[in-house]
């Protein structure tokens, strides 16, 4: 089981704000904590996984909840 460090609730909000947010929660986190994030916008099924692919963060989970917003649990790679 991952233990979240950081939540970050994009709910409403449209490309590319989420992944900015993503960004931002990245930064502020220490190496290997997991980030959980919520979302509304489809794109971000597509934009999350891109994110860390090309940064080198974990994408542990992908999930489309029963209300058909998202959940992602992101880890970020060690320094």
């Amino acid at each position: 089981m991952t233990t979240i460090t950081h939540t970050l609730d994009t709910t409403g909000l449209i490309c590319p704000e989420p992944v900015m947010l993503l960004h931002k929660t990245v930064r502020a986190a220490q190496g290997g904590e997991a980030i959980e994030v919520l979302a509304t916008d489809p794109a971000t099924t597509r934009d999350i996984p891109n994110f860390c692919r090309h940064l080198g963060h974990t994408l542990i989970s992908q999930d489309t909840l029963d209300d058909g917003s998202y959940r992602y649990v992101i880890q970020k790679r060690q320094a």
